[in-house]
């Protein structure tokens, strides 16, 4: 199995976010089903879903305050 998160540590909240949480949100996804058809054949149930897409948005939101909290990004700026 290759290492694809070898560190929580990003340069920057915006990699974190943009490089990491969307990710860990991806690959959580496709570890739950790791079937690239059927992840495709749902895709357009819950791309139209509002209360679905706003469930993935508290998934990604979990996984940036994880790497915000491991990065200290959220210490105040000196």
């Amino acid at each position: 199995m290759d290492n694809w998160l070898p560190t929580l540590i990003t340069p920057t909240p915006t990699e974190g976010y943009d490089d990491l949480a969307l990710k860990l949100s991806r690959m959580t996804i496709k570890k739950t089903q790791p079937d690239a058809a059927m992840r495709d054949r749902l895709r357009p149930d819950y791309a139209e879903d509002a209360v679905a897409l706003i469930a993935v948005s508290a998934v990604v939101a979990t996984h940036f305050s994880t790497i915000a909290a491991a990065n200290d990004h959220w210490r105040e700026a000196k």
